[in-house]
């Protein structure tokens, strides 16, 4: 029987009824810092994304939240996470055992994404509260489950969408509730990955599009999520092209990974994970366990996910977005353009600072008016601010304070995450129409129970997943 903290485990009786129910009965009614005391998180998944969670909660919100569990399927990466939080919370290998010894009011789900689906569904039928990182699916069958767990459970599911808390994401925002272009008639995306954030996707275990469900859903859900808010609109439709141009089978030489490589000295994305510390001590020291290595070569042939794609989205109020996607640029950021009946928004934030290019501004053109540039502030912390926003909004603010609809839950997470699962169908059927309608047409999946397994949630390729948990 697999681990149950892997991505594709198959689920034992996930505690009895009357534990069941004993857990949903301790869960306060809280959102952020309600409750007299902090709120007690069980985290599956002890990676990078996850550790900056957990550090970030220890340092800076422990009046507000505290790990009570950590659980990972590397159990060494695990460890070694609860050495850097100086906290001692107990660690795990079975997802089931950390939720009935810790009692936690909610779950944190930091795991790669093809193992999202299976923690939020468990958790949310046990009516704890689930926070998640995005995306929240990867493919249809996924979405359908979680819709299904939602309407049939008492679980409460806030995904970690921290692009919607960039200072001028925030400032756009308020632009339209003003009004001040009138109705979004179309919007311009397009992102800009460099060649190292761009090429860490094809480091890592996001290459493979059974974990990551492309770049489409892993990074550009945060985008379509932005997009979707800021239109107060679903998607209707989606084509798109896409292709692998760079990476991957596109070089002449490759091996298995950087540390040990016979090219390093001729390959100018030669990447030595030894000079960070925090990745030494997360994932190089914990190879051993399930033969994963972060330094992946980025010319290695099972890479399956696309490296420059586009989309064309339609909304159920007649918008459109023109998305673009490319993952081996000089420099990155995003230039996003807002076109209105009473004028347009532009956003430009992109650069590189060692390069000496780089703008963040946000102008506003009305009709028949001057252009003007409006202030953005540049905030202190992680994604410029974002993290803080987010973690502040979600351990210390209450519902009422969110006059800007930061908060992002079930149906935002889904929505997000169809139009990057239709992108990748498009892209697989020549540019074809995809409905995201038509993607969920099926009645919704019914919610397997304890002891049957999640045909969604296998991986096809289980050699190449390494029975990964930490993202």
């Amino acid at each position: 029987m697999k681990d149950s903290c892997s991505p594709g485990f198959t689920r034992r009786t996930f505690l009895g009824a009357s534990a069941g129910a004993y857990l949903a009965s301790q869960l306060h009614a809280r959102d952020g810092a309600t409750g007299t005391n902090p709120l007690r998180i069980a985290q599956v998944g002890t990676g990078a994304r996850g550790s900056d969670w957990a550090l970030d909660i220890v340092h800076h919100y422990r009046d507000d939240a505290t790990i009570v569990g950590l659980c990972d399927i590397n159990l060494k990466r695990a460890h070694a996470l609860q050495q850097m939080l100086g906290t001692n919370p107990p660690v795990y290998s079975d997802f089931d055992r950390m939720v009935k010894e810790t009692s936690p009011e909610a779950i944190l789900i930091t795991t790669v994404d093809a193992a999202h689906t299976a923690y939020i569904v468990s958790s949310l039928k046990l009516g704890l509260r689930v926070l998640c990182e995005k995306p929240v699916c990867i493919d249809e069958a996924q979405c359908r489950e979680v819709l299904a767990a939602e309407k049939k459970y008492p679980g409460k599911l806030t995904i970690t969408f921290n692009a919607r808390h960039y200072p001028g994401a925030k400032k756009v925002k308020a632009l339209l509730l003003e009004g001040a272009i009138g109705d979004v008639v179309s919007a311009d995306y397009h992102e800009y990955l460099d060649t190292v954030h761009g090429a860490s996707y094809f480091r890592r275990w996001h290459r493979l599009k059974e974990l990551s469900g492309t770049l489409s859903c892993t990074k550009s859900c945060h985008h379509f999520d932005q997009v979707n808010w800021w239109l107060g609109s679903a998607p209707r439709s989606v084509s798109a092209q896409g292709e692998l141009r760079f990476y991957g089978r596109n070089n002449a030489f490759r091996s298995s990974r950087c540390r040990g490589c016979p090219y390093a000295s001729k390959c100018d994305f030669f990447w030595d994970a030894r000079k960070d510390p925090k990745l030494v001590k997360l994932f190089l020291d914990c190879e051993s366990e399930d033969g994963y290595f972060i330094d992946g070569c980025l010319w290695r042939m099972d890479v399956n996910i696309y490296d420059t794609f586009s989309a064309l989205v339609q909304y159920e109020n007649g918008a459109r977005l023109t998305y673009t996607a490319n993952s081996f640029g000089p420099y990155e950021g995003q230039k996003i353009s807002l076109n209105g009946t009473r004028g347009r928004i532009d956003w430009s934030f992109f650069g590189d600072v060692a390069a000496g290019y780089e703008e963040n501004l946000i102008r506003l053109t009305r009709n028949f008016g001057k252009s003007e540039v409006v202030p953005v502030r540049v905030e202190a912390g992680g994604h410029d601010g974002a993290d803080a926003s987010l973690r502040d909004m979600i351990f210390r603010n209450r519902p009422s304070e969110d006059p800007l609809s930061l908060g992002a839950g079930t149906q935002a997470g889904i929505d997000s995450s169809l139009i990057g699962i239709a992108t990748y169908r498009s892209i697989e059927r020549g540019g074809q129409l995809v409905g995201i309608a038509d993607l969920l047409k099926s009645s919704l999946a019914s919610v397997p129970e304890a002891g049957e397994e999640r045909a969604s949630h296998r991986i096809s390729n289980p050699a190449a997943s390494t029975r990964l948990v930490g993202q």
